[in-house]
């Protein structure tokens, strides 16, 4: 409900500014399941399936094309190691990975890329609710969170 209201964005990049996710040492409480020197692996916190990833460079860029290339490696290298992770401990029929780049293209945080990694099975729900608008996910954003850090170590 946070997120259709609204009031789940307290303003700001909630990935990089001062007291953000990326900033804390509370690893399991922002939903970080790994870190690299240049990029990190979280849980969507409002996610379309369970397993739902985001990965982010630490730098603050909205705009692809001016990611420092290391930067840009680095995210796709995470990318990478999340399908694999999530298809290890998933296992899913496919995977739906992206950015959207933009508020046009659907980007909530416009300013600050990130990767979507979304794992997807054969007769899943393709993101809509299935029950009266609330959604169903067959575990929490906990158990999810300690299966892929284990995962991903």
């Amino acid at each position: 409900m946070q997120y259709v209201s609204g009031s789940a964005d307290a303003g700001g990049c909630f990935l990089c500014a001062t007291g953000a996710v990326a900033q804390e040492a509370q690893d399991e409480a922002n939903l970080i399941v790994h870190r690299a020197e240049l990029a990190f692996i979280l849980l969507n916190r409002y996610p379309y399936n369970s397993g739902h990833l985001l990965v982010a460079p630490y730098a603050h860029a909205g705009d692809l094309t001016l990611l420092p290339p290391p930067a840009g490696h680095a995210l796709f290298d995470l990318t990478q190691r999340a399908v694999a992770a999530l298809q290890e401990e998933y296992h899913p029929d496919g995977f739906n990975v992206g950015l959207n780049l933009g508020q046009a293209a659907g980007a909530g945080l416009p300013d600050h890329l990130h990767v979507h990694v979304v794992p997807r099975w054969n007769g899943d729900t393709n993101f809509m609710p299935v029950v009266g608008g609330t959604k169903v996910l067959p575990e929490t954003l906990d158990q999810t969170w300690a299966r892929l850090r284990q995962r991903l170590g």
